[in-house]
């Protein structure tokens, strides 16, 4: 089931609507204080979903680890890893929160498909940025704080 959505994840970030957020995510990356806020937006959705654990609680991990890698990164404390891996993720989160995207998100049973799956292959394709990061977090005592 996760491989269907990596796969669905890869469709839909090489459409022409999912490119838009790339561009708006490039934008982002200098205005430190709308990232912020995206960030802590992102942040909020991932953490009060009430979905069934299993592959999509993984995904919601990695991504809330995504969110930290891109606070540290913003604050200089960590550039380890490519910025089109920031930027792509960046473009995930803005698609995350926005509604109305490819499938809307207030179509019931459907509406978040597009977003786990483009979550899904985020995670999948950038999955060592983010264990270097993890690894980083660890050696570091990088302290995070739980809410944004």
């Amino acid at each position: 089931m996760l491989n269907d959505w990596i796969q669905k994840g890869l469709v839909y970030s090489q459409n022409p609507a999912f490119r838009k957020y790339m561009g708006k995510a490039s934008g982002l990356l200098a205005k430190p204080v709308k990232l912020g806020i995206l960030l802590t937006t992102a942040y909020g959705k991932l953490v009060d979903s009430n979905s069934p654990k299993g592959s999509f609680e993984q995904i919601k991990e990695i991504m809330q680890t995504f969110i930290r890698l891109v606070r540290a990164y913003v604050s200089g404390d960590y550039r380890h890893v490519a910025k089109k891996s920031i930027l792509i993720g960046v473009a995930v989160l803005l698609y995350l929160v926005t509604p109305l995207d490819i499938i809307p998100d207030f179509i019931p049973g459907i509406g978040l498909l597009d977003d786990l799956s483009l979550m899904a292959w985020f995670v999948t394709s950038f999955q060592r940025e983010i264990e270097n990061f993890r690894a980083w977090e660890a050696d570091t005592s990088y302290a995070h704080i739980g809410s944004f």
